[in-house]
């Protein structure tokens, strides 16, 4: 069997939670290996983390980067 290769990327994400009555602005990088992947796992992350439900949270920016080494 050949197995296939996975190409992992960085991905920055930037957006805002509602934290009580106040809009919480966030930037997260993660390592996906597609824009919905990265935030899936934003979204995971955020309600893990605050109990912030994902309806609460809206992402306005998810952008590829190089990761300097």
């Amino acid at each position: 069997m050949s197995e296939k290769q996975v190409s992992v990327k960085k991905f920055k994400v930037k957006g805002t939670f509602l934290m009580g009555k106040k809009m919480q602005p966030f930037t997260v990088e993660v390592s996906s290996t597609n824009e919905s992947q990265a935030k899936e796992k934003v979204l995971s992350d955020l309600g893990s983390r605050h109990r912030v439900k994902r309806n609460k949270v809206l992402i306005q920016n998810i952008e590829e980067y190089q990761a300097e080494e």
